[in-house]
């Protein structure tokens, strides 16, 4: 470790530091309150395949990152169980699979907006109805409105995200710095270990 700090700095000692803030576009917002957004679009898939994606623009979410709202989101609308979307789909023979979620960073969560997709690998069957299959994802996600928040499943995404992070694999080391690296534009001091994993407080006004 002795040898290893040396190291950094030697190498970044060199890297001046302006005093500037980091940038935020904050003000940009709303960026997708256009027309264009607000439509279906068919697209001809390269693979014989068929995918119906559904795309929310939301408030930004990143300031949110200890409670993770569209994680505890994600794992609802994943769920593979009795009573979930799946499972009601595949038994009309309609879907293959289904996923929701947000990458967290990058473009799909930044200052200006959040996104929340939804993506269901439909069946040749599927495909003749998609519309249907796309008003039950909305009326799932109206019965989690209704319903509104439970702890219980929240301290459970908690628990087994604790559990991942406390028995993950070594990852590459160039690849750790990397992400600890863009964890320090993010988090809090505190949080540059974990605050893209692990869950911290429950709130559920957000």
């Amino acid at each position: 470790l002795d040898t290893l700090e040396k190291w950094v700095t030697e190498i970044f000692s060199e890297i001046p530091n302006n005093g500037l803030p980091k940038p935020s576009f904050g003000h940009l917002t709303q960026p997708f309150d256009t027309p264009e957004f607000h439509k279906l679009y068919r697209v001809v898939p390269i693979r014989k395949v068929h995918s119906l994606s559904i795309t929310w623009a939301l408030p930004p979410q990143e300031q949110y990152y200890r409670v993770k709202p569209l994680h505890y989101i994600s794992w609802l609308v994943g769920h593979e169980g009795k009573g979930s979307v799946l499972s009601f789909l595949r038994k009309k023979f309609w879907a293959l699979a289904l996923y929701g979620g947000n990458g967290e960073t990058g473009f799909e969560q930044n200052s200006t907006y959040s996104i929340f997709s939804i993506s269901v690998t439909l069946t040749d069957e599927g495909y003749k109805h998609f519309y249907e299959v796309a008003h039950v994802v909305f009326q799932y996600v109206k019965m989690l409105q209704k319903r509104g928040p439970d702890k219980r499943v929240w301290e459970e995404i908690q628990k087994i995200e604790a559990n991942e992070f406390h028995y993950q694999e070594q990852t590459d080391p160039v690849d750790y710095v990397e992400s600890l690296c863009e964890n320090m534009q993010l988090f809090q001091k505190e949080d540059f270990l974990t605050g893209d994993q692990l869950l911290f407080e429950y709130k559920p006004e957000v």
